[in-house]
């Protein structure tokens, strides 16, 4: 079986251009195949306060109204993506970028609104891992923006690290899967304050544990259960690791590896 490779690169690694550059120099080292799925950063709170539209932000996530959808759009999928794309083709990867709506790749629904309503942010229903899968046979390296749409026909703003475990998921039908976080950290720590705190491999048991004792929390909390539903469904191997270490942590066990307790 073909292997693959699916990877997620944090928005805080996208807003430093010498920290990017790094990353895609390390990502196009990657061998075999693989598709890059990235973040936004704060490009798009930019670029909205040029504009004049306000940025509402609720534990951690976007409000998406209308005019807040249409600045994501055109900075995730248009200016962010394209650069990467453009980086990428000078590194001899021959990068497509793309959203969920391109080639139908990423189906998703509106959130139901709860307790708060998030505005134009899309919960993942279906991808169409053959239509991946056929880029990637014809030597394409598929880049993410993290836009999905729906069946009426809407763009949706949609979590980069859903986005990453759920293409992940769905293409373990085609190849042996490894799903890799990439961000501004060395791996999960066991003190938030230590960044040499790495812990080497994390199973559900002691990601509880961390979690109840309050080590692990915010935003990292979302990024792990993500990884560990994707181990749950076939993924072969999860990492989370820093930008700069992504080959190293494919080949030499650098940043945190997850597995299933046994």
């Amino acid at each position: 079986m073909n292997t693959l490779t699916v990877i997620k690169i944090g928005g805080n690694v996208i807003d430093d251009p010498a920290a990017l550059k790094r990353f895609l120099t390390a990502f196009a080292s990657v061998s075999g195949m693989k598709v890059l799925i990235h973040g936004g950063g704060k490009i798009a709170t930019q670029v909205a306060d040029k504009l004049g539209i306000q940025t509402t932000m609720v534990e951690g996530r976007r409000i998406t109204d209308q005019p807040m959808l249409d600045v994501v759009t055109m900075v995730y999928g248009g200016l962010v993506n394209k650069q990467i794309v453009a980086k990428l083709q000078a590194l001899d990867i021959n990068a497509i970028g793309l959203t969920g709506a391109d080639g139908g790749t990423v189906l998703a629904k509106k959130r139901p609104v709860k307790d708060i309503d998030y505005g134009m942010v899309g919960d993942i229903e279906e991808v169409n891992s053959g239509q991946i899968q056929f880029f990637l046979r014809q030597n394409l390296t598929p880049v993410f923006a993290p836009i999905t749409y729906s069946q009426t026909g809407d763009l949706l703003n949609t979590n980069a690290d859903t986005m990453a475990s759920a293409i992940a998921v769905d293409m373990v039908g085609h190849n042996a899967v490894t799903l890799v976080y990439c961000f501004e950290k060395k791996g999960v720590l066991a003190d938030p304050t230590d960044d040499h705190s790495v812990i080497g491999e994390l199973t559900p048991s002691l990601y509880a544990e961390h979690k109840a004792a309050g080590s692990i929390n915010k935003g990292m909390i979302p990024k792990l259960d993500n990884a560990f539903k994707a181990l749950g469904n076939g993924v072969s191997k999860v990492i989370i690791c820093h930008a700069d270490e992504v080959a190293a942590a494919l080949q030499q066990g650098a940043g945190t590896t997850l597995r299933l307790d046994d």
